[in-house]
């Protein structure tokens, strides 16, 4: 592609004179619409910032809006027209930000913004109908625990855990505060596996994850990684012996040096 056609490509429509001439035309719409909603019009039309071209029949004149709570927005009045015959007409008018506007946040729905610990005492959130991480209890599994609950169609619970759910949940204990990475885990030796505390989880779940049932645990009552560990594993033996050698005290008196007192001469 050459360098001509690409300049034509990217170069901006060429509008008509009198749509950039009308400034004053577009102030005075703007403050029509400043005034309709409430605002006095000659303190909330600022000064005109530029045109910015639509097409060669159409602009936009932007003018800083001095709204109360609308920091870096800007009144936007497009106006176009069909031809040198005919008159400079009023296309909209609106007030939107700017590039340093502020704005709020976008829009993120109830359910999408719940965090682990936001629910409190009396709060529900109930699943989604199509939650990936659920599944009916009487469908085919590669869970032996599934398995157990399908037996009793209707007896057991209606859905449980799918592998989806599972494996989601697996990644994220792991990499959580029990996981194997964590600083208690790398400070001690003895894994939570051969702990005689730990207390495997059943179903695909058992040969990685259990809970800690040691009291003195920072990890009592939580699930665990099978090589998670503290200073509280069951095997750990300490040596109770003193960490400083004591060497016997002997007591040499033969080179001291002893002189009668002088009132028993």
């Amino acid at each position: 592609m050459s360098s001509t056609s690409t300049a034509t490509e990217t170069a901006q429509p060429q509008p008509a004179p009198e749509l950039v001439d009308a400034v004053e035309l577009s102030r005075s719409v703007a403050r029509d619409e400043a005034a309709d909603r409430g605002y006095d019009p000659g303190s909330v039309v600022g000064e005109h910032i530029g045109v910015t071209p639509e097409s060669q029949d159409c602009v936009t004149h932007l003018f800083h809006a001095d709204v109360p709570g609308y920091r870096g927005w800007r009144w936007e009045v497009t106006v176009a027209t069909a031809g040198e015959e005919f008159p400079v007409t009023v296309s909209e008018v609106l007030l939107r930000p700017g590039e340093d506007a502020l704005v709020a946040k976008d829009w993120v729905p109830w359910e999408q913004r719940v965090r682990p610990g936001d629910l409190g005492i009396g709060d529900l959130f109930p699943p989604e109908p199509d939650d990936e991480r659920l599944v009916p209890a009487y469908l085919q599994s590669d869970d032996p625990a599934v398995e157990d609950v399908a037996m009793d169609v209707g007896l057991g619970r209606e859905r449980v855990m799918s592998r989806t759910g599972r494996l989601e949940a697996a990644a994220r204990w792991r990499s959580g505060e029990f996981g194997p990475r964590s600083d208690m885990a790398r400070s001690v030796r003895e894994p939570c596996g051969t702990c005689g505390f730990y207390l495997p989880l059943a179903g695909s779940l058992s040969a990685a994850f259990g809970v800690c049932g040691n009291e003195i645990a920072p990890a009592d009552g939580h699930v665990v990684h099978v090589e998670y560990g503290c200073g509280a594993h069951s095997e750990i033996v300490v040596d109770k012996s003193a960490p400083v050698p004591v060497a016997d005290l002997i007591y040499d008196d033969s080179l001291l040096d002893v002189e009668p007192h002088a009132s028993s001469r």
